[in-house]
């Protein structure tokens, strides 16, 4: 993306590591100021603000437990004071428990739920009176697990599938507004997230995926950040309520004619 985002505000959830952090990055680089939201790493935090900060845009912190309503309107409090108002919100964060679903237990499914779709629509809320007029973009991360079955992974999956429902409806009714939504699904990205996931059998993963993907890599981090900032550019003004897969072709391709 070569457009400006001078003098935008953003916000990303989760922006101290992986997808969040180079999305952060990205759009700093592009001239926006951003605020990098944390749970439990403030090292990480501050060392992303600190990178972020070399391109010259306003750089915030902001710790919330996504968990809490109160933790989030202290963050949008937080931003409502410093900036009084907000032209991205990106919802990144995500908690789940890798586990079979006869082993998954209520507490598993309430923190995913309450992290990836409940906190989600608290932000929004948040979100949309600071965005009055701006005009404003929300993206949410969802994951190719909200449509195709992985092992262990049903309680992010559904999770996922439910905020890509949210996102539409959020299309829906916050177009009147001039705000948009979208989502974007990536493929499996090399993150931490995605090494902690297949812990000791990373590597055999890594190569599965990539001989199944037909632009032969795994997604990264700045595979995100660029659609983000497309759906958060003026091209991209008409466009709501949309899914875009960021994944390489991968889930374009089924079984090869050996079954593989």
């Amino acid at each position: 993306m070569t457009e400006s985002f001078k003098g935008k505000k953003v916000l990303i959830t989760g922006s101290s590591r992986g997808i969040g952090r180079a999305t952060a990055l990205a759009f700093a680089k592009a001239g926006a100021d951003v605020a990098i939201h944390y749970r439990r790493d403030e090292d990480a935090a501050r060392e992303t603000a600190e990178e972020a900060r070399r391109y010259g845009g306003q750089v915030l912190v902001c710790k919330a437990e996504l968990e809490s309503s109160a933790e989030i309107d202290a963050m949008f409090d937080m931003i409502a004071s410093e900036w009084g108002a907000l032209d991205v919100f990106m919802a990144n964060a995500a908690a789940t428990a890798f586990k079979p679903i006869m082993e998954t237990k209520d507490y598993h499914v309430d923190r995913t739920y309450q992290v990836i779709v409940k906190s989600v629509l608290h932000a929004v809320q948040r979100a949309v009176p600071l965005m009055e007029g701006r005009p404003g973009r929300i993206i949410t991360v969802s994951s190719l697990g909200s449509q195709f079955t992985l092992p262990n992974y049903s309680n992010i999956g559904s999770a996922k599938a439910a905020l890509e429902s949210l996102t539409r409806y959020l299309g829906a009714e916050l177009g009147p507004k001039g705000i948009t939504s979208n989502a974007i699904s990536p493929g499996v990205v090399e993150t931490d997230s995605v090494r902690f996931y297949a812990k000791e059998r990373f590597e055999t993963f890594k190569a599965n995926v990539t001989r199944r993907t037909p632009l032969g890599r795994l997604t990264q981090p700045e595979d995100v950040s660029g659609v983000a900032l497309f759906l958060a550019s003026e091209a991209a003004g008409f466009i709501t309520g949309q899914i875009i897969s960021v994944d390489g072709g991968l889930t374009l391709i089924s079984y090869d004619i050996d079954g593989n």
